[in-house]
């Protein structure tokens, strides 16, 4: 039995603590957090032990799920590792690129795995196109939210678009050419709202769109590319896939003809993939779990949340310069 210990209680942190405690193969030790007042609810409603520091639980677990505020991000998931603890770490992964560097090096040192909770990488709308070849040319995402003052802490970039910037990344096997942005700060000190464009090596090019000051929520990924349009709506679990048929292509879900102006005539087929019921929180932590038990890699691993921040923070860097430029 993996016994899992939980570093933060709040918002976030209680809702890992309740996909914890159905989970197979693993106990929910206890918990910890800073907040007294946090810790004496979350004991009584859910009867769950929790320690009175950070080095009491790092010692009775075998595991870690750090879900604190970002800026304590590096503390906590280095002193686990030097621990050699097994650590889920939510995203981003640290404050800073440079104590993200540190945690790769100690990751591989360690010989433990460490897994970043870029949560939209099991969003089962990302997950119906597994068995599908993703090769996007251009790419376009808007992750809408309403304001809400927990997580204004960091930008907009490293609170929203980074789930993005993830799964491009992910999507894109290309380097970077060249990152352009612009956004302002409107509800609080950091960046609420921008847009970013970046264009890889492979002539892929996407734009990104975040505010956390919308009047509605929106979470949309549409990937175009030479043979097919696909649509993914993270926030309503939808997926749809618009192709152009070819020859020895197995029916699609709904397909009707088109002229192309010369007369010549192409089929053209709307799918619509299955979407499994499944929770993303719970998926992703029972394959934390798995990753350890049978020791296969992590699907979003430190140096893929180093690549998100690194992006992440190539706009920040774009966006202060623009800003910079565009004074009067």
């Amino acid at each position: 039995m993996l016994k899992i210990g939980l570093l933060g209680v709040g918002h976030l942190g209680k809702i890992h603590l309740q996909q914890w405690l159905t989970i197979d193969g693993v106990e929910l030790i206890g918990f910890y957090d800073v907040n007294q007042d946090l810790v004496e609810a979350v004991h009584q409603e859910y009867k769950i032990p929790f320690f009175k520091s950070e080095d009491e639980l790092l010692a009775a677990c075998d595991a870690v799920d750090i879900v604190t505020t970002t800026t304590a991000h590096f503390e906590v998931a280095k002193k686990a590792l030097l621990l050699g603890k097994h650590v889920f770490v939510e995203k981003p992964l640290t404050n800073t690129l440079e104590e993200a560097r540190e945690l790769i090096q100690i990751v591989q040192e360690a010989n433990v795995k460490c897994q970043v909770g870029h949560v939209e990488r099991y969003n089962p709308a990302l997950l119906a196109l597994k068995d599908m070849a993703l090769q996007p040319m251009f790419i376009e995402t808007h992750r809408l939210a309403q304001f809400n003052p927990r997580g204004t802490d960091v930008s907009v970039i490293l609170d929203l678009m980074i789930h993005d910037i993830d799964i491009i990344l992910h999507l894109v096997k290309s380097s970077i050419r060249r990152i352009s942005a612009s956004g302002v700060s409107v509800m609080s000190e950091n960046p609420d709202i921008a847009s970013a464009r970046i264009e890889f090596d492979n002539g892929c090019v996407a734009n990104l769109t975040s505010s956390r000051i919308s009047m509605k929520k929106m979470r949309k990924m549409r990937l175009f590319q030479r043979d097919a349009y696909i649509g993914i709506d993270f926030l309503e679990k939808k997926t749809e896939v618009i192709k152009l048929k070819t020859e020895g292509m197995p029916p699609l879900g709904i397909e009707f003809p088109i002229e192309l102006g010369n007369g010549e005539m192409k089929t053209i087929g709307i799918d619509m993939p299955t979407i499994e019921p499944i929770n993303s929180i719970r998926l992703e932590l029972s394959e934390f779990v798995q990753s350890i038990i049978v020791d296969k890699p992590v699907r979003v691993s430190v140096h893929d949340g180093f690549q998100a921040m690194d992006v992440a923070h190539q706009i920040l860097y774009k966006m202060s310069r623009h800003n910079e430029d565009h004074k009067l």
